[in-house]
């Protein structure tokens, strides 16, 4: 049989989602826990892949088990979240059809980017948030958030030598919102680009900040050129909050 995971956690400590050679991934630590509870190696496969430092308030990834697990172990997701480290959290758990994958039957992602504009003595951990304090043109910065939807080749916000089978993504929605002195940037795609959302919120700020114009941006985005962009901004205010899937996939 095969099950959902929704997992949420932070990921300040991790060197990403996807298991690495020498280096803690969220991914392995799970992988690991799962082990240990069901006393069977077990693989699982995550809808996406979050690089080192970014969180997720929504991630998805599935696994193949024997059994009914929900059935044999009712306290199945308790458990898990005793043995996982805090920073994990397994949302829920549940069955699907066998042929659904958590990555490939994704109908979209969405992501929020988080930004204080002002520090906050209330605020002492800044490993979810980027705090910057130059002056934001927020009604320019969706100007160019607007332009992004007319467009579906994203070279120019891709990092350099990932290799990509294509560099085409459709974005459904993109927006920026502004919260007391709080900045979120919200985006929704059917698929993102390695470091994609990063490099267009650190070339959107170059925008609100008047370094670069509406002109110059669309340029950037025409020139399909990685180097004509702006830096990325940081992977601690970036979040994974959302994925959707087909209303078919569960197994009633």
């Amino acid at each position: 049989m095969r099950f959902f995971l929704e997992i949420s956690y932070h990921g300040a400590l991790f060197y990403g989602w996807q298991i690495q050679n020498k280096n803690i991934s969220v991914q392995e630590t799970i992988e690991k826990c799962l082990s240990f509870l069901l006393k069977k190696n077990i693989k699982i496969i995550g809808a996406g892949r979050t690089d080192a430092g970014v969180h997720a308030i929504q991630m998805f990834a599935h696994f193949d088990f024997n059994q009914n697990l929900l059935l044999i172990d009712k306290n199945i997701k308790f458990k898990l979240n005793y043995f996982l480290p805090l920073n994990i959290k397994i949302k829920n758990i549940f069955s699907v059809k066998n042929k659904i994958h958590a990555r490939f039957n994704v109908l979209s992602r969405v992501y929020e980017y988080r930004i204080f504009l002002e520090k906050n003595p209330f605020y002492l951990d800044t490993s979810w948030q980027w705090l910057y304090k130059k002056k934001i043109k927020i009604k320019i910065l969706n100007k160019g958030a607007k332009l992004l939807k007319k467009y579906k080749d994203y070279s120019s916000f891709c990092k350099k030598k990932s290799n990509n089978k294509t560099y085409i993504c459709h974005i459904f929605y993109a927006k920026w919102i502004l919260k007391k002195k709080k900045l979120f940037f919200y985006i929704e795609a059917n698929r993102f680009l390695r470091n994609m959302v990063r490099s267009i919120v650190g070339t959107l700020i170059e925008l609100g900040i008047k370094k670069i114009t509406l002109k110059d941006f669309i340029q950037i985005i025409e020139a399909k050129n990685r180097h004509l962009a702006g830096i990325s901004a940081p992977a601690k205010g970036l979040f994974l909050i959302k994925i959707n899937y087909p209303i078919n996939i569960y197994l009633f």
